[in-house]
């Protein structure tokens, strides 16, 4: 078993490791064509290079969560969860994705709160961002919010957007690896963040819950645990 671990692992940074330098020049070259002087090139020309940065941060995305992935379920990556506040690890959530949400308008609101919970930090911010970039990939105009409810056992983070909703034969689905609905086909996505937050979740002894009403929003609620 552990032969097999170290296998895996060796396999995981070879990955990383050789798709890394690649992937960050794709980018790096991506940028340095967008930000010279265009005006000899042709539309067609200019819309390729914005495609191919875009194309190039997609993969650097789908790479990264793959690694992640690979770590959590092979058990190489171990989750440290300690109790703690909510609220600093909510706030920079919020501020990683509010660039985001004011360039589509959208206003992105924290609710107060004083609340702990036993989660891993670091690894629960990413679970959070996930599903907030996702809220404001699908919400086109309004609002997301962020609010904490204690319960007796668990700590209770609900992500409400006023987004495009979910069709409730896909609510058991979205949770999927690379599943993606046929109504966000034209919306830059891999079909892997919401499986990566439920895999990060569940690893720290939680849960995540979905509802949601068709063209209307989605409510994604995070279940923490109170104590170890």
């Amino acid at each position: 078993m552990e032969l097999e671990k170290d296998k895996i692992k060796s396999l995981i940074a070879d990955i990383s490791h050789q798709t890394k330098t690649p992937i960050a020049n794709l980018l790096l070259y991506s940028e340095l064509l967008l930000e010279e002087d265009t005006g000899n090139l042709s539309a067609q020309m200019c819309e390729n290079i914005v495609q191919l940065h875009a194309q190039s941060e997609k993969l650097q995305f789908l790479i990264d969560s793959l690694v992640k992935l690979s770590r959590l379920e092979n058990g190489i990556l171990q989750l440290a969860s300690q109790e703690e506040a909510l609220k600093p690890m909510l706030t920079l959530a919020v501020k990683e994705t509010e660039s985001k949400a004011r360039t589509k308008g959208l206003e992105l609101i924290l609710h107060d709160m004083d609340e702990k919970a036993y989660f891993d930090s670091k690894w629960t911010l990413e679970a959070i961002c996930n599903i907030l970039d996702n809220a404001v990939k699908y919400t086109n105009e309004g609002s997301i919010s962020l609010s904490v409810t204690a319960y007796e056992m668990f700590v209770r983070i609900d992500i409400k957007d006023s987004g495009i909703g979910i069709k409730e034969e896909e609510l058991s689905k979205i949770f999927s690896r690379f599943y993606r609905s046929e109504d966000t086909k034209n919306v830059e996505g891999v079909g892997i963040g919401l499986y990566l937050s439920r895999q990060i979740i569940s690893g720290e002894g939680g849960y995540i819950k979905v509802s949601s009403v068709y063209g209307q929003g989605s409510t994604f609620s995070v279940f923490l645990p109170r104590s170890a």
